[in-house]
């Protein structure tokens, strides 16, 4: 969500798990203006305005979007505190200009952070169980309140306008002519280039208020690698909406780490500067880690809903992407799932619903009734653009649970994954769903005899304990955590 980006080859499974909205005939979107922020695409980065500005004004209306789009706003005192205290310090730089700032934490597990005019700062609870003390967290602030003072917003914009008319000349005017062809692919390049250039000019001024309040300037490197490895994990683990992480509008690269890293060495002399690991930590005790409770639970394969009251299981392969409109799950062979419900009357047939209109390609002969672990279901077939499609619905009360199952055309894997799945389906009892914890990040004091391996041990609800233990603690491969030392770790407790 902000800042700009350069664009990049969207994932193949990406395709997979996209191709299920083709079916779907009612699914809604946020809807815009086009010269409107949009929450979910790149962060806004403009100057600074007063709040009876235009872009105030539409940053203002844009709050309520970004609140929606990742899970509302996080409430826990003790970290905003903590929070707030290392936006404070950022601000008291002398050659920081920006307004005072209304922070939001955002409940979301995604990495992000952003700021808009009129002073808005939001950081997710992602970006927070990431860091690992209160300088990175100073570094990706300083970095986002450093696209609004350097104007980077309103040059983009001018930018942009400069390269769409020139599209429109060269398409409507000059036609195919090559050279002029040439031309507009070289000035697409400058504006990407310019991007990027936004990008480390943000880092350079972002370390220099870092440092200038006190921080240790090298916490920005420190984070981009932080983040470089947190990518290599997610694109493995899909624990979350990728499209919503820093990394989707923020390009990384070693260059850039590398530029980090000899901007911090110009401050080596004033000192080292503070880390502030132990207010940090003490912040984030007790966060929660991972999704909310009221979008439910991933754990492994299974999917698990305390409040609704339902689970489900996903083949050996597959990886849950869990979000507040619906759960998709991406395995291989390009075969994707998605779930959602919908609220459908008792008297309307569940055969009924299937040929209501909200199923596109639907192939009528293959609809049929069924029962899925007692419960009433139907099913169908559908195909659409290369692709085919499994829909069940299952009814418990007036609430009805819709499983989607895509799959490539020439896969013969469609029915096997979509009766694996609808029939893995069932509603928790009280005692499971009272039992069903949202994972929190705790932190421990490293005792005498324990380990990394023991260490990784202790944390419960998460896959590829090891590789997250370190990641969440910056540990690289020969690192160990040292006796009296607190560490991170991940558990329902």
């Amino acid at each position: 969500m902000k800042s700009l980006s350069i664009a990049r080859r969207r994932p193949r499974h990406t395709l997979a798990a996209q191709c299920l909205l083709a079916v779907l005939t009612g699914c809604q979107m946020i809807e815009t203006d086009a010269g409107s922020f949009m929450p979910s695409s790149n962060p806004v980065t403009v100057d600074t305005v007063t709040r009876g500005n235009r872009l105030a004004r539409q940053a203002r209306q844009q709050h309520p979007r970004i609140l929606e789009t990742y899970g509302g706003e996080y409430s826990d005192s003790k970290l905003e505190r903590m929070v707030a205290k290392v936006v404070g310090n950022l601000t008291f730089d002398e050659q920081n200009t920006a307004p005072a700032y209304r922070i939001t934490i955002l409940n979301s597990p995604n990495v992000n952070a952003f700021a808009l005019p009129g002073g808005y700062l939001y950081v997710t609870r992602g970006l927070l169980a990431l860091a690992n003390d209160s300088a990175e967290l100073a570094a990706v602030l300083a970095h986002e309140m450093a696209h609004v003072t350097a104007n980077h917003g309103i040059e983009r914009q001018r930018m942009e306008a400069e390269e769409q008319f020139a599209t429109k000349v060269v398409n409507e005017v000059l036609g195919q002519d090559q050279d002029a062809q040439t031309a507009l692919v070289r000035g697409k390049l400058r504006l990407a280039q310019f991007s990027r250039n936004q990008e480390l000019e943000a880092d350079r001024i972002g370390i220099r208020t870092t440092a200038g309040s006190g921080y240790d300037p090298f916490a920005a490197a420190r984070f981009l690698q932080a983040m470089d490895s947190y990518q290599g994990f997610r694109s493995v683990s899909g624990a979350t909406d990728a499209s919503l992480d820093f990394l989707a509008s923020h390009p990384n690269a070693p260059r850039r780490i590398e530029l980090a890293q000899r901007h911090a060495r110009e401050f080596e002399s004033t000192g080292a500067g503070t880390r502030d690991r132990d207010s940090f930590l003490a912040g984030i005790d007790g966060m929660v880690y991972g999704d909310p409770p009221e979008e439910g639970f991933v754990r492994g394969r299974d999917f698990l809903h305390p409040r609704l009251g339902v689970a489900f299981r996903v083949p050996e392969g597959f990886v849950i992407d869990n979000s507040a409109k619906a759960v998709t799950a991406v395995g291989p062979g390009d075969i994707a799932v998605r779930f959602d419900g919908a609220t459908v009357p008792e008297s309307t047939s569940l055969t009924q619903y299937l040929t209501s209109g909200w199923v596109a390609g639907l192939e009528p002969e293959t609809i049929r009734n069924i029962t899925v672990n007692g419960r009433p279901a139907a099913s169908g077939r559908a195909s659409a653009d290369g692709w085919q499609f499994d829909v069940t619905v299952i009814r418990s009360g007036g609430q009805v649970y819709r499983l989607l199952t895509a799959a490539p055309a020439t896969s013969t894997e469609l029915e096997r994954v979509a009766s694996s799945v609808g029939q893995s389906f069932r509603i928790l009892n009280d005692a499971e769903k009272a039992a069903l914890k949202p994972l929190r990040i705790r932190v421990v004091t490293v005792k005498p005899g324990e380990t990394l391996g023991s260490l990784a041990a202790q944390m419960r609800g998460v896959d590829r304990k090891v590789e997250l233990f370190r990641l969440l603690n910056a540990l690289g491969p020969g690192g160990t955590p040292s006796v009296g030392s607190k560490a991170k770790i991940i558990t329902d407790s």
